[in-house]
């Protein structure tokens, strides 16, 4: 079953729940500031963990203390899917602090 994008209501109502997450040109963004190169490393390093579990993979990029995400879903023509909030509740839950650049 072909994963199906979300409604810009959706959209909205899931961005309620993900602080510092928005939507920039059709795909789920969001920026973090970590305490030095070392651990926006190490934190890229764990999202990647988690991309692979999912099989489903954002482009990050990793900054000297800021990695960003950005994502969507390609098999739903690049819209914005459930899939990808669910990688981004996943980020979340690992990032340092929870905090937003």
């Amino acid at each position: 079953m072909p994963t199906q994008p979300l409604s810009q209501k959706e959209i909205e109502d899931r961005l309620r729940e993900l602080p510092g997450w928005s939507v920039e040109e059709d795909r789920l963004t969001r920026e973090y500031r970590l305490g030095d190169h070392f651990a926006a490393t190490a934190f890229v390093v764990h999202v990647a963990r988690i991309q692979q579990e999912l099989d489903h993979h954002s482009d990050l990029t990793l900054g000297y203390n800021t990695v960003a995400l950005s994502v969507s879903t390609h098999s739903a023509g690049g819209a914005v899917t459930e899939k990808d909030f669910g990688l981004a509740e996943r980020v979340e839950g690992i990032a340092p602090g929870h905090g937003a650049a």
